[in-house]
């Protein structure tokens, strides 16, 4: 195996060695100043190392909720999500999910009642206003609902709700599988 060894200024060197293997390999350095990561680094790389349009280690996270919450007849009320189940970046308090990192985010959630209802509807709420309707059921019974939508947060001031309404007023139940919210990054913007 050949290696080209390069001594540093006052010590230290870097040996660049090529593989033991038939064909050529080329190695292409880009043309301007930075740090070549390795695995030896510190194997971490965050939201800054990587290219734009990467979802990389951004916010994500998942709650439910964990004390039953009534809803009024015919009211869209904010939903209150009590337990976390993760938050990797404290991004998400008092039922409201504030990204740090500016991207696009997959949302997800659900809202389940003990007894049927003859409406209801779920809605993710962008900065205090109605963002997307996720799901709306009129049938003659229905007890849960779930949805998801994709939404650009700015990495500063957006942040995201969920609201629900239900046409005959009663509890929520309150549990992981049902009335639940969660969201992750999956493309940075």
């Amino acid at each position: 195996m050949s290696s080209i060894v390069i001594s540093g200024d006052t010590s230290g060197a870097v040996t660049l060695s090529a593989p033991a293997v038939a064909g050529t390999t080329t190695l292409t350095l880009p043309a301007t100043s930075g740090t070549v990561l390795t695995t030896a680094s510190t194997a971490v790389v965050t939201q800054a190392m990587l290219s734009t349009n990467v979802a990389g280690n951004g916010p994500t996270f998942s709650a439910y909720q964990s004390s039953a919450q009534t809803l009024s007849s015919n009211t869209v009320t904010k939903l209150t999500f009590t337990t976390e189940e993760f938050d990797t970046n404290n991004n998400f308090a008092s039922s409201t999910f504030t990204p740090t990192v500016a991207g696009y985010y997959q949302v997800n959630a659900g809202m389940e009642v003990s007894s049927s209802s003859t409406g209801m509807i779920l809605y993710v709420f962008k900065n205090g206003s109605n963002y997307k309707k996720l799901t709306n059921a009129n049938p003659a019974s229905i007890t849960g609902l779930n949805g998801s939508a994709l939404v650009y947060c700015n990495g500063s001031t957006d942040y995201i709700e969920i609201y629900g309404l239900i046409a005959t007023g009663q509890a929520l139940v309150a549990a992981s599988t049902t009335t639940y919210f969660q969201a992750a990054m999956v493309r940075s913007a």
